[in-house]
């Protein structure tokens, strides 16, 4: 029985977010049905982090034990030939057998795309806030007070089974392209909905033209009942990637 890391893609519309749920179409069901009808065998898979109704991925990992004697490539193309069109296997390799996707990450990253110019055709792929006054320096400054180790609190849903809030965030730039304005985070890891609030904020902080130092207060006081904390829309965020160490492959 070897353990595999699998890199997938999925466009997250039709999905009710990774987890399983009794009877909601999510990710996580579509994967572990197509490989148990490659094994002919219940077959589980770990994921580096869940994603929700609505989000995507260009970069989600998951771990599996598979005991069939397939080379990664042959397993990469038996599991597509079982999948729906909005998930893609990108790449299956081997790692240790004590590798775990969520716990062995040192890395992930987030883009979360608003556009200036919505239309019904980029509704599910990138946010809008037609209302606000997006000021890109001003939202850049604000990129700026999150770097670094922080209890991030105040940016998350509230999870008892979480032992610990804090998170180091390592990059965090926000560009604009034609219309569109492009948040880019990376961190060693994220609470529930971190990004979706960190974006929400900054737009807020933006829109009433507050001062970005303002964030500084926002994550002391490790509390959501600011009214400038809000959570951004599913549609428009993107798990980018996940990184390992290069001694987790074999």
């Amino acid at each position: 029985m070897r353990r595999l890391l699998a890199k997938i893609a999925y466009d997250g519309t039709n999905f009710c977010g990774w987890q399983i749920q009794p009877t909601e179409r999510t990710v996580q069901q579509e994967i572990e049905t197509a490989l148990t009808k490659i094994v002919k065998t219940e077959i589980k898979v770990v994921a580096a982090g869940r994603t929700d109704a609505g989000v995507h991925a260009r970069g989600q990992h998951i771990h599996f034990d598979f005991p069939l004697n397939m080379t990664p490539v042959q397993i990469m193309k038996a599991m597509q030939t079982k999948l729906s069109k909005d998930i893609k296997i990108v790449s299956v390799a081997q790692v240790k057998q004590d590798f775990h996707a969520r716990y062995d990450a040192f890395s992930r990253s987030y883009n979360y795309i608003i556009t200036k110019n919505p239309d019904p055709f980029n509704r599910h792929y990138k946010s809008s806030f037609q209302r606000s006054n997006l000021n890109l320096e001003t939202m850049q400054s604000c990129a700026k007070y999150f770097l670094g180790k922080h209890d991030f609190t105040s940016f998350s849903k509230f999870n008892p089974d979480i032992k610990s809030t804090i998170c180091t965030i390592s990059s965090f730039e926000i560009t604009q392209e034609e219309t569109d304005i492009i948040f880019k985070i990376t961190a060693d890891r994220f609470l529930h909905n971190m990004v979706r609030r960190i974006v929400g904020t900054i737009v807020n902080i933006s829109d009433a033209e507050e001062s970005p130092q303002i964030i500084t207060i926002l994550i002391e006081a490790g509390s959501t009942a600011n009214k400038l904390i809000t959570t951004a829309p599913p549609e428009g965020l993107y798990l980018e990637d996940v990184k390992y160490p290069s001694e987790s492959f074999i």
